[in-house]
């Protein structure tokens, strides 16, 4: 049966608890490694992953890119209007077609309706890389992040203060799964997808004052109030006044508490640059980690 990687809950809590531990397996075993050595397993030897772009990438394009040939194999980049795809074939059929050339597909999408067509049809794996639901790759990283620097996950409180976006929802995905308390602050016309919300159950809780939602916080976690595509700019910069993570909203939070943020980020609007680059940031462990995450992604999808 064919692997894809389409959103966190779709996973159960032991699929996913094995992708991270081999991730920090993977990460902990290259120390001191120049990046393009190959990992001693392989798993992805003489194996391409076609990598396909709809939305501008930095972090999503690399690291999966540095992922593949660390795990043994190759990929092939291109942006959807370079395809194809661009001119309005189905993805259906840019499915069946990759399915015939490659051994895997990441897709970073405008619609997740179109990731799920796609995988629907496809004979090989299908990652997805974000779409306007979901970010189930980014939320891997992070929880590896909180790991490495607080230990397990299971049992702390996260707090997200900011847009109830792709990357809030994984986040409520992931929250059963893991264990974690997750906390939710946001202007009411800028909530979480009510479907997403209910799936995080009795471990997510939407709360009004980011304030609250940070007060004895393990995690403090924001994101561009802006997303690519949103027209609203204007709007949102007054909606979101007084949720700027600054170093007094940090302070409400545990003594011990960490900052993460997927980037990019807008210095002064949702984070201050006295947080982002403060002792309590970890968002380049955070960039970082996003090889290592996928990594362990592709190696399940490829049947380890």
């Amino acid at each position: 049966m064919t692997r894809h990687f389409l959103d966190i809950h779709r996973l159960d809590a032991a699929a996913l608890r094995g992708i991270l531990d081999d991730a920090h397996a993977r990460k902990a075993a290259r120390k001191g490694w120049p990046k393009g050595r190959v990992d001693a397993d392989a798993p992805a030897k003489d194996r391409v992953l076609a990598m396909v772009f709809e939305k501008n990438s930095t972090r999503t394009r690399f690291s999966f890119d540095a992922a593949m040939r660390q795990l043994g194999g190759s990929s092939i980049i291109v942006n959807a209007g370079d395809m194809q795809l661009g001119r309005g074939e189905p993805v259906e059929d840019t499915a069946r077609v990759l399915s015939r050339m490659v051994d895997a597909v990441m897709i970073r999408a405008n619609r997740h309706e179109d990731v799920e067509n796609f995988a629907r049809v496809a004979t090989v794996p299908v990652v997805n890389g974000l779409t306007d639901r979901s970010h189930p790759c980014q939320i891997l990283a992070d929880l590896m992040t909180i790991e490495e620097h607080r230990g397990p996950v299971a049992g702390k409180t996260i707090a997200w203060v900011g847009d109830g976006n792709n990357v809030c929802h994984s986040f409520m995905h992931a929250a059963p799964l893991f264990d974690f308390r997750f906390r939710v602050a946001c202007p009411a016309a800028y909530h979480p997808d009510l479907h997403d919300l209910a799936r995080g159950g009795d471990h997510v809780f939407l709360i009004s004052d980011p304030r609250e939602a940070v007060r004895g916080a393990d995690v403090v976690v924001t994101d561009t109030w802006v997303s690519m595509g949103d027209q609203d700019y204007e709007e949102r910069l007054e909606a979101f006044d007084g949720y700027g993570v600054d170093d007094a909203l940090m302070d409400a939070a545990a003594p011990d508490a960490v900052f993460l943020h997927c980037l990019p980020a807008h210095r002064g609007e949702e984070v201050t640059d006295a947080v982002i680059d403060g002792p309590r940031s970890l968002v380049w462990d955070e960039a970082e980690n996003r090889i290592h995450a996928q990594k362990s992604v592709l190696a399940w999808c490829f049947g380890g």
